[in-house]
């Protein structure tokens, strides 16, 4: 039986790969202190898709991983699945930049604990948020490739304090590696969605706003709806970091990306057309709106045995159905 530790496994990330180890008959040990703005669920009340209670092999840690960490010395797992972080939506990161800096704790903790616990192999998750925003502007953008970040050279200016936690990771992953043998992957997630992601997201929130507003002439969506990013359905996600963790180990990075730029007004015309109507859709501009353009060049993760399968209509599809919206 494997053994699996997945920090931050309430949430919505998460909880998927807890989902597909459980399903496995793998020993799943999760943690996570359910912390408010981070979209973690806790399992005593169960989860959208599923109660991971009534899987014997579920352990659960109502905790912050950083004390776990100290607490628990562990020398056999076979995966972890770091995930652990103060992340949120758009709001989050550009409001409460100080908050998100924790994660640069959360992350030292990790590895220093890594580095006696000597866990198998280690799935990091860094962020899309980690590449230059040089290269997401209106004026100059392109799809975003794993060597557009090069620790012996310049790594260009990341998105906010999330971004500069997310390389720092990846730094670390390396440095873990060169001095200690430690084996890791780390992944680059563009902009995962599903149907059980938190209200914070804008995708459920502009699935949502499509549904409340069916039969209005217009619909609303942050910034000025133009910007454009990769989206790209969560259980795609997990099939990629499964496809790939054992093909890595030096700490290197991979997308999760379908390299398919949407902008926030296509999105939300797609959903409103999901629900029967046809709106204008109109920006806020006195929301947070983030870069431009983000979006994932794919070579590499195909490269390595990986394609997403989930269409963007489809998963928006999904989702409406599951908020119980009748679609066609």
């Amino acid at each position: 039986m494997q053994k699996v530790l997945i920090t931050g496994g309430a949430g919505f990330v998460g909880r998927r790969f807890c989902k597909r180890f459980l399903d496995q008959g793998a020993e799943v040990h999760c943690v996570d202190p359910v912390a408010e703005f981070t979209g973690g669920i806790d399992p005593d009340n169960s989860w959208p898709l599923f109660s991971p209670r009534d899987f014997p092999n579920f352990n659960f840690y109502r905790q912050d991983c950083r004390e776990w960490f100290k607490q628990r010395a562990d020398d056999d797992f076979d995966y972890v699945f770091h995930l652990a972080a103060m992340v949120g939506g758009r709001a989050m990161i550009e409001n409460h930049p100080l908050a998100v800096a924790d994660d640069l704790s959360i992350d030292a903790e990790y590895w220093q604990w890594a580095e006696k616990a000597r866990p198998a192999k280690t799935a990091c998750f860094s962020s899309s948020a980690a590449y230059p925003i040089a290269r997401q502007r209106e004026e100059n953008y392109e799809l975003l490739s794993e060597d557009m970040i090069a620790f012996d050279n310049d790594i260009g200016m990341p998105d906010m304090s999330y971004g500069w936690a997310k390389l720092t990771c990846e730094y670390l992953a390396r440095l873990a590696y060169q001095k200690h043998g430690l084996k890791s992957t780390c992944y680059r997630p563009f902009s995962g969605y599903g149907e059980d992601q938190d209200d914070s997201y804008p995708f459920p929130s502009i699935c949502k706003r499509a549904m409340a507003h069916i039969g209005e002439e217009t619909l609303t969506v942050w910034g000025t709806g133009d910007q454009m990013r990769d989206f790209i359905y969560i259980e795609d996600c997990v099939d990629g970091v499964m496809a790939t963790i054992d093909k890595i180990d030096d700490g290197d990075a991979v997308n999760l990306s379908t390299g398919i730029y949407t902008s926030f007004k296509q999105f939300a015309r797609i959903a409103a057309e999901e629900c029967g109507y046809e709106p204008e859709v109109v920006g806020l501009s006195d929301k947070p709106a983030g870069v431009f353009a983000r979006g994932g060049d794919t070579t590499k993760q195909k490269q390595f045995g990986f394609e997403y399968k989930v269409p963007f209509r489809e998963g928006i599809r999904k989702a409406l159905k599951s908020y119980g919206q009748p679609v066609a």
